[in-house]
């Protein structure tokens, strides 16, 4: 059994709806438990309890979203040698291309020391049926990942 983390932020809806696709996806693979919550509503207990992490933000300004900014910001150092290797992904929404803030998602599972499973998932202009089964196979991959964990 594994236990699968899945923080994001979303304000309107679209980083929300491939959140809940991700733990639809990790959901799937028996025996795995998904946690979903926001980045102001997780904390350092559960990224160290997790057997595995999505992380998904909106692309503000060309940056990830305050709320997942912060949860990163007080997990950070006291989580440092205790999560290095769990499997992590990462999704994210935007306007335009996604590519700035799956950028910047990428370097903090590298602060982390997080392994990237599965293919970035990102949303241009709203979430299409395509990106919503993108976050589901990312959820599958991290479940079968956090199984092995």
């Amino acid at each position: 059994m594994g236990r699968v983390l899945i923080c994001y932020h979303s304000l309107g809806g679209n980083t929300k709806k491939m959140a809940e696709a991700v733990g639809e996806g990790a959901g799937s693979v028996a025996g795995t438990e998904v946690v979903l919550k926001t980045g102001l509503e997780a904390g350092v207990d559960d990224l160290l309890v997790c057997d595995a992490v999505a992380l998904g933000s909106p692309d503000y300004f060309g940056y990830i979203a305050g709320g997942l900014k912060d949860f990163l910001d007080r997990t950070y150092y006291p989580t440092q040698g205790k999560v290095g290797g769990k499997p992590a992904g990462i999704f994210a929404s935007a306007g335009g291309p996604a590519d700035k803030v799956l950028g910047v998602l990428q370097q903090a599972l590298q602060w982390f020391k997080l392994e990237q499973v599965g293919e970035p998932v990102g949303s241009s202009g709203g979430v299409s049926a395509g990106a919503l089964e993108a976050c589901r196979q990312l959820g599958r991959s991290l479940a079968e990942a956090a199984s092995k964990a």
